[in-house]
């Protein structure tokens, strides 16, 4: 049994080693998707405080209401443009930080899954007679770990497609929608 001792120190510490390097990979691609959120919020509000403070001084210059309102009509369009831009960004940073936690994680579960069946492997070699049926068990519940895991990153990746044909669809119908209202307003002026 010391043989079987050994092995399942070596492979638990192999093990943790890898969780370790899974961890510190999760945690880097974690802080670069952070990084691009930080880039996007602060060129999106750099962009907003021109935009509002150029907006702001034309509406100052308005030489009576009717001038006023084609203006602030005209900053409708733009806004929401750039409010449906920015979501798509905003998504595309999530859908890609979600694929690359997938692809990392899928990785670390082959490999788990690779290590804990040569372990039961070496361990139902050396084990007594008679213990068939816990081997039987282990691998089992392993197996059904393996189709809860995968059965979570299939539930996923269709959360993130159907995230991303809402705000396809959502844009498709936006945009003209907010084409055509400056368009009517400009014709009644």
């Amino acid at each position: 049994m010391f043989s079987a001792a050994d092995q399942l120190s070596h492979a638990t510490k192999a093990s943790i080693d890898a969780q370790l390097a899974a961890m510190s990979d999760i945690a880097n691609k974690a802080l670069h998707s952070v990084a691009e959120l930080v880039e996007l919020n602060l060129s999106t509000a750099k962009e907003s405080l021109a935009h509002t403070s150029a907006a702001a001084q034309q509406m100052l210059s308005a030489k009576d209401a009717q001038e006023l309102l084609n203006l602030s009509s005209a900053q409708a369009q733009p806004g929401a443009e750039k409010a449906l831009a920015y979501g798509r960004h905003l998504a595309s940073i999530a859908t890609k930080a979600q694929a690359e936690f997938t692809k990392a994680t899928e990785t670390r579960i082959a490999e788990t899954n690779k290590q804990v069946g040569k372990l039961i492997d070496d361990l139902s070699k050396a084990a007594p007679a008679g213990s068939e049926n816990a081997i039987a068990m282990l691998k089992a519940s392993v197996a059904n770990a393996n189709a809860s895991y995968e059965q979570m990153v299939k539930a996923s990746k269709q959360a993130i497609e159907t995230l991303e044909d809402s705000l396809n669809e959502a844009t498709r119908h936006f945009v003209p929608a907010a084409a055509d209202k400056p368009a009517a307003r400009s014709k009644k002026a």
